[in-house]
Formats: C-alpha cells, structure tokens, sequence
C-alpha cells in the first residue's frame, strides 16, 4: 500500500509519502530540492556512486510515522545536504525548510 499525503512545513505544503512493506514502512517527505528519508536511505550510496548528482537527502532512523519523521534527529546527510548548513541532529523538519 502506498499512501501520498500533503505535510505541513513552514507554511508550504510538501509530500509525504508512506509504503507499507512487509516487516517495514518506508517513509519520506520531499521539497522541490530534496528530501528526508527513514532508515532505509543509504546516505553512503548517494554520497559515493551517486555523487556526481548531488543529491540533497538526509536519514532519520527509528521512526514509523511521517509526524515521527519530521519530529526526529537526523542520523546522516548527504554531502550536498551539508552545504546547505543541514547537519546530523537536526529535526527532519528543520532540514526540510533548508530545502525550501
């Protein structure tokens, strides 16, 4: 099952997105920059073999909803991320307004 629903962020309305899957739940919210993704976003995948990308995306671990997403501290960013002053420990929230 997939689930595409509107999150409030700042004022600006973002996607969220929920896949139910066996024994998991892939969870992401998306500006038009990038986006936030629950522990199943291999940040180390994006930084080496995708790098040339530049894809902006940070991971948050532990959660299972997308308030839990927003809510949580980011365990790992992309570099790209990075040079947008997004760093591990932030909320997701937080990183999602650095995207706008």
């Amino acid at each position: 099952m997939v689930t595409l629903e509107p999150v409030q962020v700042g004022g600006h309305t973002l996607v969220g997105v929920e896949v139910k899957l066996p024994k998991t739940t892939l969870l992401t919210v998306s500006t038009d920059r990038g986006y936030i993704m629950c522990g199943a976003l291999d940040v180390g995948l994006l930084n080496e073999k995708l790098g040339d990308r530049k894809i902006i995306a940070a991971r948050a671990v532990g959660v299972r909803t997308l308030a839990q997403l927003l809510a949580a501290p980011l365990e790992s960013v992309t570099a790209e991320a990075e040079k947008l002053g997004i760093v591990p420990g932030m909320t997701g929230e937080e990183a999602l307004l650095l995207m706008l």
